[in-house]
């Protein structure tokens, strides 16, 4: 594991209020969507609030477990952690099923990603990628001030016109342009940040690039990293406004 995973496991290790939230603010909404997914009607909303959490809390005091030497990806070894929570629940809620309540395979193999059952979909997969350019927009909002990030909400995420965004906040169009190449920077900055944070494989790390988000773009590709951002944005929105609605 790289230097940022090393470091964010070992506040994990020390019960770091922080680190948990960052775990639970990042990938909770993925878990949460991943145990409906498998509970297939069966388990209700608060029960998958439940073990979602239980799911994090298995994560964190179970990272010493984790052999980087079998190459299990970062958001293999999560999906394993939710799978064994979510069977340990339903084992509790049906005695008799898996032979009165006696797991099929230890945890130790759903950690290393050798259940049958353990490898993860695209959906998921593509749901653990777009948490992490998420988790890495929502820290370039907090550290820009508001007309930077204004800047590059309304030009990158809401695909106004740089004339338009000028008129709209009164400032001129270069300003706008040195405004949005700044936050782009700090853009492709924090994804390396968070991929390197929350990645156990090269491969992972590799995601950044397949998916137009390389953190040394060409000027050329300047425009189709924006949309690249854009479109993920996009997408996170209406699933969470799905899943808002399916809560309400």
């Amino acid at each position: 594991m790289n230097d940022l995973t090393t470091s964010f496991v070992r506040r994990l290790r020390a019960r770091d209020p922080q680190a948990w939230f960052e775990l639970w603010e990042t990938f909770g909404p993925v878990l949460r969507a991943q145990l409906h997914r498998w509970g297939r009607g069966r388990i209700g909303q608060e029960t998958v609030q439940d073990l979602s959490q239980e799911t994090l809390a298995a994560l964190a005091t179970a990272i010493d477990r984790h052999d980087p030497s079998k190459g299990a990806r970062f958001s293999t070894w999560l999906l394993a952690i939710a799978r064994y929570t979510l069977g340990d629940e339903m084992d509790r809620r049906n005695a008799q099923k898996r032979g009165g309540g006696v797991k099929p395979h230890s945890l130790e193999e759903e950690y290393q990603g050798e259940s049958p059952e353990a490898g993860p979909g695209q959906t998921y997969e593509r749901e653990v990628f777009e948490a992490k350019v998420a988790a890495a927009l929502r820290q370039v909002e907090r550290e820009c001030d508001f007309l930077e990030f204004s800047v590059y909400r309304m030009r990158v995420l809401d695909g106004l016109t740089g004339r338009q965004v000028a008129e709209d906040l009164g400032i001129s169009p270069p300003t706008v342009s040195r405004r949005l190449a700044a936050v782009r920077q700090k853009m492709r900055e924090k994804l390396f940040e968070v991929f390197s944070k929350y990645s156990f494989t090269e491969e992972e790390m590799g995601e950044l690039a397949r998916n137009g988000l390389a953190a040394n773009p060409s000027k050329e590709d300047e425009a189709g990293f924006d949309e690249a951002v854009a479109e993920i944005y996009h997408r996170i929105c209406a699933r969470e406004h799905r899943a808002a609605r399916a809560e309400s």
